[in-house]
């Protein structure tokens, strides 16, 4: 199952699947609004049912015959949950995939996600589903085999991934995510007010989504990160770095006890680990660009500059608190980041957003599914509304 399939991700993981004909049938699409992209991925890859959350676009869609539409309210968790799915991508972000990512889980189905959601806000939930399969089906699993029933597909987190193999969890003595330091790394903070959307949508080495965009040039998406990071391999955070690589080469590192460390190099094409996160633990043939190291120039590191770009703090910070403000983070953060594509948020109000939203819901107990999806509701409603103080 492909949630998500019409965004960027998706279409990028629909360019794997139709190179890996051979290895995978794909059982369902599922897709917001975009009725157009989701009628032709269905004509060429042919699954069983698709879903389509937008009613509108919903009634004019136009399947190939022995294609079903599923238009029940709990569509994705009835599909994330069908027997003969074995592997749930998940390419959407936002709450919508909790449910489908829990289903699918306690289904006793592989989860691959790109959804910044299922481990930033309820990483207390999917967690312990994930490691009690893998407990279940290999004990004895090196500290990738750990992640083989909730696989990364963001590059950073697949880097590292790759870069645990072999290796086991004991042996990890930090964990390097690289940021490429966005369009902004060297403009002053005086400037910062005068970003506009097209400049920071202008990313210098990766093509993506709004949204993950805009998070790059603020360095929130590495805040995010390094909470996904605690999650997903339970090292502290004390024991999570980000370092600015501005050639995006290296895509994050691990440092091990013995002082050695292992990175994952490679082009900057998030269908490398789109497709690493399907044949986990084999490799396949790939339509990317190869990278050739006798064609690169020198590799640059420094540290981030966290005055200037406060979200990274605000994100660690949320992080260590725990669930729920972390929750209340990525909730606010898309608010102000469609606020500042909107034009009602300058650059340095996204962080300044999301930090006054921490404070005013973070407190409170741990919440469950259904306290997620309401905390979620009232913080972005109210940061509808929020307005700086002068």
């Amino acid at each position: 199952m492909l949630l998500g399939s019409t965004g960027s991700i998706g279409r990028q993981t629909v360019d794997v699947l139709v190179g890996l004909r051979d290895r995978f049938e794909v059982v369902a699409l599922a897709a917001g609004r975009d009725r157009q992209t989701l009628e032709a991925q269905a004509a060429s890859l042919r699954p069983e049912v698709v879903a389509l959350a937008d009613q509108g676009a919903r009634t004019a869609l136009r399947l190939a015959d022995g294609v079903e539409l599923d238009d029940s309210p709990d569509a994705l968790v009835h599909l994330a949950s069908r027997p003969e799915v074995d592997i749930v991508v998940v390419a959407t972000g936002g709450v919508v995939g909790l449910r489908p990512v829990l289903a699918a889980l306690q289904a006793g189905h592989v989860v691959a996600t790109a959804n910044k959601e299922t481990l930033v806000s309820a990483g207390h939930l999917v967690m312990p589903l994930a490691r009690r399969l893998a407990d279940t089906h290999d004990p004895a699993a090196d500290a990738a085999g750990r992640l083989a029933w909730l696989r990364p597909i963001d590059s950073e987190h697949s880097a590292i991934w790759q870069s645990l193999a072999g290796e086991r969890p004991a042996s990890i003595a930090r964990i390097w995510l690289t940021a490429s330091g966005g369009p902004f790394r060297g403009l002053p903070a005086e400037q910062l007010a005068r970003v506009t959307p097209s400049m920071a949508l202008a990313h210098p080495t990766w093509r993506m989504g709004a949204k993950i965009t805009v998070d790059s040039a603020t360095l929130m998406n590495k805040g995010l990160e390094v909470i996904e990071a605690d999650r997903l391999y339970d090292v502290g955070l004390a024991r999570i770095s980000v370092v600015i690589h501005p050639q995006t080469v290296i895509h994050s590192a691990v440092e091990f006890v013995d002082g050695s460390l292992k990175a994952q190099l490679g082009h900057p094409d998030m269908r490398i680990p789109i497709q690493y996160a399907l044949t986990f633990p084999d490799r396949a043939p790939s339509p990317a660009p190869r990278l050739g190291l006798d064609q690169l120039g020198p590799l640059t590191f420094e540290a981030p500059d966290e005055s200037r770009f406060p979200a990274l703090r605000i994100a660690r910070d949320a992080g260590a608190a725990g669930p729920r403000p972390s929750a209340v983070l990525i909730a606010a953060d898309e608010v102000a980041v469609r606020r500042f594509l909107d034009g009602t948020l300058d650059f340095p109000g996204i962080p300044a957003l999301v930090e006054a939203a921490v404070q005013r819901f973070g407190d409170g107990p741990v919440p469950g599914l259904d306290d997620l999806i309401a905390l979620d509701g009232e913080v972005r409603a109210w940061c509808d509304r929020w307005e700086a103080r002068a």
